[in-house]
C-alpha cells in the first residue's frame, strides 16, 4: 500500500555566458555543466528505462539555460571543449606513464574515456541537448518546469513589469522549446514576496515612499502556472538552514554579520511540508497557486558538503585540479582536509560508496513518509529539490547516486515516485494559507542577494528598470514612431536589462566564487543599457544614428542574442495592475 509519494526535483540553471569569456569564468562553466550534469542525467534516465524501470524525475530548466544550450555557438564551443579535455587527459597519461604513477595514470585514462564518450554521445544526438530533455518529457519519464527567464530575484526587482516579463518570457520560451505550456515554475532562489506596500531597499532616483506591489504568485497564476516550490521554513517557521552555507566560506562570514538580526519565526506545528497548500496574497477572486515544500531532513543528506554524502572521503574532490588541462585526480579525503593533504582518487572506491548512500537515502525517504502516514493517516509527499549542477559538477558521482536512488525508491512498496503536477492533480488541495517573504538562503531572507558588497548592483538595476518601462510606454503610445530599427533596439535594451537582473551576479559577489567576473558582467550590461537607451532617445528625437552607434548596436545584438521573441509591450504596462 502506498504510504507516501516522492518527487526528486533538479533545478538546472546557469547565467548567460556565451560571448562573455571562456576560462576561468565564462563558457567553460556551461561546458562543464553539460558534460558533467545535463548529459549524464539524460544518460541515466535512458539507462533506467532500458533496464526496465519507470523513473520519474522533475527538472527545472531555466529559459536562459535553454537558450544557451540551443545556440549554435555553444555547440561549437562544447565540441572544442571536449576535444581539449581529451587531449589534456592524453598528455597527462603520457606524463604519469613516464613517472610510473599507476593510480594517476588510471585516472587520466578514465578522463580520456569519459570525455571521448561524451563527445560521441553529443554527436549522436545531433549536438542538441534541449530536444533530448523534450524527448524524455514526451516519453513520460521527465517532468520539466520553467523558471524566471534570466533568474531575476523576484522579491527585490523594483517593478511589477519586471516580474511580468520574467514570467511571460519564461512561458513563451518553454512553449517554443518543449511544445507545450509549463505547469510549474521554479522561483529563482525559491524567493517569494507577498502583495504589500513595498519600499525599495535601495533608493530610486525621483521616487519616494512605498507603493503597492503584487505578490510573486500572482504573476504565475495569471499566466497559467499552477505551482512553485518553497523552503520549509517559509511554510512552518522555525530555525532556517540555508542550502548554500556549507559550500561557501564567504557566506558563513556574511551570515555572521546578519545572524544577530535573525529571529526565527515560531514554528507552526499544524503545517507540514508533506502536504500541498494553496497560497494567495491577492484580493478575493484571483485563483490561488499551489506550493510544494522542500523536505529539510533529506535535503541536508545531499546538499551538505560537510555532513552529507558528497563529503565522503572517497568521492572526487571538486576544488583540486591539475594544470594545464584542469582534470581532477584527488579525492575529498575529508571535509576538513587542505588541498595539499588530498589523496589520490580511486574511481572504484568511490563507486562502491554509491549503493550504501543511495540505500540510506531511500530508507530515510520511506521512514519520513511512513511516520507521516502513521500520524496523519494519509499519504503525504516528500519533495527533494536540489540544484541540478550538484549532481555531476559539484559532486561528480552524483548522477550515479541519482540513478541508484531512483531505483531504490521505485522498489519501495510503500513509496510511489511522482511528478509534481501528478500529485497536484491527484490531491486537488483546497486549504489556502499565507506565507512570509523569503528565500532558501540561510535565515530565509535576502541577505545573500542584498548586502553592503552588492547593494550598488540594485541601484543600476532600479535605474534601468525605470528607463526601460518609460521607453516601452513611449513605443506603445506612439505607433507612428514604430519602425523596425527602433523595435529591434528596444528589444535589445530589454535583453541587456534582463541579463543585468540575473540573481547570479549578487550571489557570486557574496560568495566570492567569481566576484570580479560578476561585477564586470553586471557593469557591462549596465553600460550597454545606458548607451542603447541614449541612442533610442536620440532616434525618438528624430536624429540619425552615426556609424559608430550602429556598429555598437550590432555588436550588442551579436553578443547577447537570446529571446528573439521578447515583447516590448510587457514592459509598457502591467496586465493586471495591483
Amino acid at each position: 500500500m502506498t504510504k507516501g509519494y516522492f518527487a526528486f526535483v533538479l533545478h538546472g540553471h546557469l547565467p548567460y555566458v556565451l560571448s562573455h569569456g571562456r576560462w576561468p569564468h565564462g563558457t567553460d562553466w556551461l561546458s562543464e555543466a553539460a558534460a558533467e550534469t545535463y548529459l549524464p542525467v539524460i544518460r541515466i534516465l535512458d539507462e533506467l528505462v532500458s533496464e526496465g524501470y519507470s523513473p520519474k524525475l522533475t527538472m527545472g530548466l531555466s529559459p536562459v539555460l535553454c537558450e544557451q544550450l540551443a545556440d549554435v555557438s555553444f555547440k561549437d564551443e562544447f565540441t572544442t571543449y571536449l576535444q581539449q579535455k581529451i587531449e589534456a587527459a592524453q598528455h597527462d597519461s603520457e606524463e604519469f606513464y613516464k613517472l610510473g604513477q599507476k593510480g594517476m595514470l588510471s585516472n587520466a585514462q578514465y578522463w580520456e574515456e569519459f570525455y571521448d564518450q561524451t563527445l560521441k554521445r553529443f554527436k549522436q544526438i545531433d549536438r542538441s541537448i534541449v530536444p533530448e530533455f523534450r524527448r524524455l518529457q514526451d516519453s513520460g519519464v521527465l517532468e520539466i518546469i520553467t523558471c524566471g527567464a534570466t533568474h531575476g530575484y523576484y522579491p527585490l526587482l523594483s517593478r511589477d513589469e519586471s516580474l511580468q516579463v520574467q514570467t511571460k518570457m519564461a512561458i513563451k520560451n518553454y512553449q517554443r522549446h518543449f511544445g507545450r505550456a509549463p505547469r510549474g515554475q521554479w522561483l529563482p532562489e525559491c524567493a517569494y514576496r507577498p502583495r504589500y506596500e513595498w519600499t525599495p531597499p535601495v533608493p530610486i532616483e525621483g521616487q519616494t515612499g512605498s507603493y503597492l506591489r503584487k505578490g510573486s504568485e500572482e504573476f504565475l497564476t495569471e499566466n497559467g502556472i499552477d505551482f512553485f516550490i518553497i523552503d520549509s521554513v517559509l511554510l512552518k517557521g522555525g530555525k532556517s538552514v540555508g542550502v548554500y552555507i556549507d559550500r561557501f566560506d564567504a557566506l558563513k562570514l556574511l551570515w555572521g554579520q546578519f545572524e544577530k538580526q535573525y529571529h526565527p519565526r515560531e514554528e507552526e506545528i499544524d503545517k507540514t511540508p508533506h502536504e500541498i497548500y494553496l497560497i494567495s496574497s491577492a484580493p478575493e477572486g484571483k485563483k490561488p497557486t499551489a506550493i510544494f515544500t522542500r523536505d529539510p531532513e533529506t535535503g541536508l543528506l545531499v546538499w551538505s558538503g560537510e555532513h552529507g554524502y558528497p563529503g565522503d572521503g572517497n568521492y572526487l574532490d571538486f576544488h583540486k585540479k591539475r594544470f594545464p588541462g584542469g582534470h581532477r585526480y584527488w579525492a575529498v579525503t575529508s571535509s576538513k582536509a587542505d588541498l595539499a593533504d588530498k589523496v589520490e582518487y580511486n574511481r572504484n572506491s568511490a563507486l562502491q560508496r554509491i549503493p550504501e548512500n543511495a540505500s540510506h537515502y531511500a530508507d530515510k525517504v520511506e521512514e519520513t513518509l511512513s511516520n507521516y502516514y502513521e500520524t496523519s493517516n494519509q499519504a503525504g509527499i516528500l519533495v527533494a529539490p536540489y540544484d541540478a549542477e550538484l549532481f555531476g559538477h559539484w559532486w561528480f558521482e552524483g548522477p550515479e547516486f541519482l540513478k541508484q536512488a531512483l531505483i531504490n525508491i521505485e522498489e519501495k512498496k510503500s513509496v510511489e515516485p511522482t511528478f509534481l503536477y501528478e500529485h497536484l492533480d491527484r490531491t486537488q488541495p483546497s486549504k489556502i494559507i499565507s506565507i512570509p517573504e523569503g528565500s532558501w538562503g540561510q535565515g530565509n531572507h535576502h541577505y545573500i542577494w542584498l548586502n553592503k558588497d552588492n547593494e550598488w548592483t540594485w541601484k543600476h538595476i532600479y535605474e534601468s528598470e525605470k528607463k526601460m518601462c518609460e521607453l516601452a510606454r513611449y513605443w506603445v503610445e506612439h505607433p507612428d514612431h514604430q519602425d523596425s530599427e527602433l523595435k529591434d533596439m528596444l528589444k535589445q535594451l530589454a535583453r541587456e536589462l534582463m541579463l543585468m537582473s540575473a540573481s547570479d551576479w549578487q550571489f557570486l559577489i557574496s560568495t566570492w566564487a567569481a566576484r570580479d567576473y560578476a561585477e564586470l558582467r553586471l557593469s557591462e550590461h549596465y553600460e550597454d543599457f545606458k548607451h542603447l537607451a541614449e541612442m533610442i532617445e536620440k532616434k525618438i528625437d528624430g536624429q540619425t544614428l552615426d556609424a559608430g552607434e550602429k556598429q555598437f548596436f550590432a555588436n550588442c545584438q551579436k553578443r547577447d542574442h537570446l529571446f528573439e521573441d521578447i515583447e516590448i509591450e510587457w514592459f509598457a504596462r502591467v496586465e493586471y495592475p495591483a
